[in-house]
């Protein structure tokens, strides 16, 4: 028993200081050290804080924060109508037609953002309009607005409402449409079909979509998602997952009436550009280059025995205009293809300050961005040479 209590002794010594020697080397360095951290994650509120701290919302915590600033909108028309047909129709007097849309706070003294289409209707611009905001649970708060101005051109339209008859005003803040990328997360909050205070997500299906407005100008740079849109969703925000407004809900692509996931907004870049306008003056000027043009593809000018592949066909140039005075030519001949006819024997515009053009549309929006008296530098094609012009833009009348 005694040798075999001195070999357990012995041993116990042994193993004490073997993990002495190691501790020492340990903590001088020549052992290297292996540490874990283990994080633990509560679920509910835990989970809500890293959300936040992380700048990525929840669309539940997008709705909580800006649900309140979101209004739904109700314009009223008077128009005229008649019965039967021309000459034989019966005036039946006034008539009064109804819009519902939806829009958001921009201003904390009462500015609101929405649809242009929302506020007016064939022509004609609503004075006024009724404004609903969210209360608490199911309550609501209607008070009347003024149409400060509305822009058919941009579909960008501007309210204001007293803020001391509405309480605070919960400000939705506004991004950036710019660095927008498909698959971003997103959310619309509006009034579809009615439902008022409703919330829908998705994703950013594209962007840079060509989007037609009102009076049949393109707006570019549109936002397209597949979260649910519908009609009264118009003029409501389309919000990214930080809770910033990158879009004005604006139409749809259906074939059924309803939504199909092919919903599209104004980027609310080009709309804080038209607000400004709106807010200072009730209009918009935009510039002017005053020209008829045709987009010209490769298939196109092949067909038309035309050496320049793509661009823009001049096809007509108006009198006293900035295109006539900086010396554009017009078509001079019609060539028909395929039931389409076109004007040839004018200047191809293949570029404007360095950008090639692929289409009219996407000369008619770069125009568009710029402002009255911004000279610009088209690239042409005359008789075969290649020419640069430079053109003083001048303010659209109101005619054009």
């Amino acid at each position: 028993m005694r040798v075999v209590r001195s070999r357990v002794g012995l041993f116990v010594c042994g193993v004490f200081a073997a993990l002495l020697v190691l501790v020492i080397l340990a903590v001088a360095g020549v052992l290297p050290v292996k540490s874990e951290k283990t994080v633990i994650v509560r679920q509910g509120a835990g989970a809500s804080m890293t959300a936040l701290q992380s700048g990525v919302l929840t669309p539940q915590q997008i709705y909580q924060r800006d649900a309140h600033g979101v209004v739904e909108i109700e314009a009223t028309f008077t128009t005229s109508a008649s019965q039967g047909s021309f000459p034989f129709s019966i005036p039946l007097g006034p008539q009064t037609e109804q819009a519902l849309g939806s829009g958001f706070v921009v201003s904390k003294d009462g500015y609101i953002l929405t649809n242009a289409h929302v506020v007016s209707s064939n022509g004609q611009t609503a004075k006024t309009v009724k404004v609903v905001f969210k209360g608490t649970g199911s309550q609501t708060k209607e008070v009347t607005g003024t149409v400060v101005g509305a822009d058919n051109t941009s579909d960008v339209a501007l309210i204001k409402v007293d803020p001391s008859k509405v309480g605070t005003l919960d400000v939705l803040p506004l991004g950036s449409s710019a660095a927008v990328q498909p698959g971003e997360s997103v959310v619309a909050i509006g009034n579809p079909l009615g439902y008022d205070f409703s919330i829908t997500a998705g994703i950013v299906s594209a962007t840079n979509r060509d989007l037609q407005s009102p009076n049949g100008a393109t707006i570019s740079n549109g936002i397209q998602t597949d979260a649910a849109i519908n009609e009264g969703n118009s003029g409501g925000p389309l919000i990214d997952s930080t809770g910033h407004v990158i879009g004005i809900n604006e139409q749809i692509a259906t074939q059924s009436g309803g939504n199909e996931g092919l919903g599209f907004a104004v980027p609310i870049d080009s709309a804080v550009g038209v607000m400004k306008q709106l807010k200072k003056s009730g209009s918009v000027t935009y510039a002017w280059l005053g020209i008829a043009g045709q987009t010209l593809t490769s298939n196109v000018a092949q067909a038309l025995g035309i050496k320049t592949t793509q661009g823009v066909l001049v096809t007509e140039v108006r009198a006293g205009t900035p295109a006539a005075k900086a010396g554009l030519k017009g078509g001079t001949a019609q060539l028909s293809l395929q039931s389409q006819t076109y004007e040839v024997g004018g200047d191809i515009i293949t570029a404007i300050n360095n950008t090639k053009l692929t289409s009219m549309e996407q000369l008619t929006a770069i125009i568009t961005g710029h402002k009255p008296g911004d000279v610009v530098t088209l690239t042409i094609v005359r008789d075969t040479q290649t020419k640069s012009l430079k053109v003083t833009l001048a303010a659209r009348p109101a005619s054009a």
